[in-house]
């Protein structure tokens, strides 16, 4: 008796689990698209919503910059109540709940009347929508990372985990591409008065697309199904940290130097390039574009990578890449398109090997009673204090007259990340998800 081949897509991913994927895919589109939004657009609404002081023009964008931060301090918060909620609900139910916050964020963005209009209304509103996109950031990795993996095919969790940042960079490339053609579109006037408002509305509208998609996932906590039924006991708010502690220790290990790395590759570079060469704005976009889309290209082709010869020597790789290379490479920036483009290439292929197997070796450390919230919650909590600080960390250093310490600031927490993947961290691409 023979059986029928299963039937597969391009990736050797079996067809029945590309719903999956897309589910949480899409889901998560919509959540970067917005989260994105508000850093390639910090320089246009800066000065409409923190109005400059002494003549000093860097005060709007560090004021915003500064939101960005605390809006990175939300998603703790939101890594451990949506983590234990996916934990014990199960991971479909948390990922429409953060997929409606995201748009309600978006759409509080959009709205946020001008600091001429309201005075310091305007920027307490604008940091009330970061807040709830903060949360709802944090809950969505929590939950749609733990889903991505619990979805993935035996020896695919790499290539699964890795469309978590191809998924991420989609987001990025719709929000920065609409940034673009805005600027070009618009007259400076026009874009400071009202065209940055339009990405966020769209954001708003493109959530609700989100949340049909997933209506149509399936769960993939079988835990979390036992629980409902009350079959076995609903896992405590700390219990991964009680039970995993190393565990809990190594995600934050494993992130303080790919977060820090992240946000500067990926989004902040343009605007570092701007304040220390004199880039130009609309041609900074651009660069960002084109290196985001290589980087996307990149993601699953490594997260394979990762399948094959494990996740340790992919963080290596990275960890030593990022210990070398950051202060040459930006020192040989200038105002030219090739230079800045050069940079940013360079630094997301190593950048790659970081996040391709991201998403799989968290999920892999714990069990699924509490891999939401174990996976959430320390590597939130690590983005919140390193990635979301990068931004103003970097414009800081620039007004202060030493922008050349930027650099080096990342190249000490890529040692520190180097450590941990030789010493600490266990290889788990062949380990079975407890």
């Amino acid at each position: 008796m023979s059986t029928s081949p299963v039937a597969q897509s391009p990736l050797g991913i079996p067809k029945s689990r590309v719903r999956q994927l897309m589910a949480a895919s899409i889901g998560n589109v919509v959540e970067w698209y917005d989260w994105y939004a508000y850093t390639f657009l910090a320089t246009v609404f800066s000065a409409q919503i923190f109005p400059a002081t002494s003549g000093n023009s860097l005060v709007p964008l560090l004021s915003s910059f500064a939101v960005f931060a605390v809006g990175f301090f939300m998603r703790p918060l939101g890594g451990l109540l949506v983590g234990a909620f996916a934990d014990r609900y199960g991971r479909k139910s948390a990922m429409t709940f953060t997929i409606i916050l995201m748009g309600a964020g978006s759409l509080l963005l959009g709205l946020t009347p001008t600091y001429e209009a309201v005075g310091l209304l305007s920027p307490v509103i604008l940091t009330l929508a970061r807040l709830i996109q903060g949360l709802s950031v944090g809950g969505e990795f929590a939950a749609a990372t733990t889903f991505l993996v619990e979805s993935a095919p035996p020896r695919r969790r790499g290539l699964f985990s890795s469309f978590q940042y191809v998924s991420t960079t989609i987001g990025q490339l719709i929000a920065s591409g609409l940034a673009a053609l805005l600027t070009v579109a618009l007259v400076k006037e026009d874009m400071s008065s009202y065209g940055w408002r339009i990405p966020f509305l769209v954001g708003a509208l493109l959530s609700l697309v989100g949340l049909w998609i997933r209506k149509g996932a399936d769960e993939t906590s079988a835990v979390a199904e036992e629980i409902q039924r009350g079959e076995v006991k609903r896992p405590g708010m700390f219990e991964f940290l009680k039970l995993h502690p190393k565990s809990a220790l190594t995600i934050v290990g494993i992130t303080i130097a790919g977060t820090v790395a992240y946000y500067t590759w990926t989004s902040f570079l343009p605007t570092y390039a701007q304040i220390t060469v004199s880039f130009d704005k609309a041609e900074s976009l651009q660069v960002g574009t084109i290196s985001l889309v290589f980087f996307m290209a990149l993601q699953p082709l490594l997260g394979m990578l990762s399948d094959r010869i494990g996740r340790k020597p992919m963080l290596i790789a990275f960890g030593l890449g990022f210990l070398i290379l950051p202060v040459p490479l930006l020192g040989l920036l200038t105002n030219s398109f090739a230079s800045l483009l050069v940079v940013q290439l360079i630094g997301m292929v190593f950048l790659g090997c970081f996040t391709s197997v991201s998403a799989a070796v968290n999920s892999e450390l714990f069990p699924t009673r509490v891999r939401a919230a174990g996976a959430g919650f320390p590597y939130s909590l690590t983005v919140a204090i390193f990635g979301g600080t990068a931004p103003l960390i970097g414009t800081a250093l620039q007004e202060a007259g030493n922008p050349g310490l930027f650099p080096w600031y990342m190249s000490g927490l890529a040692l520190i990340s180097t450590l941990v993947y030789v010493f600490v961290l266990r290889e788990t691409k062949d380990q079975p998800l407890r």
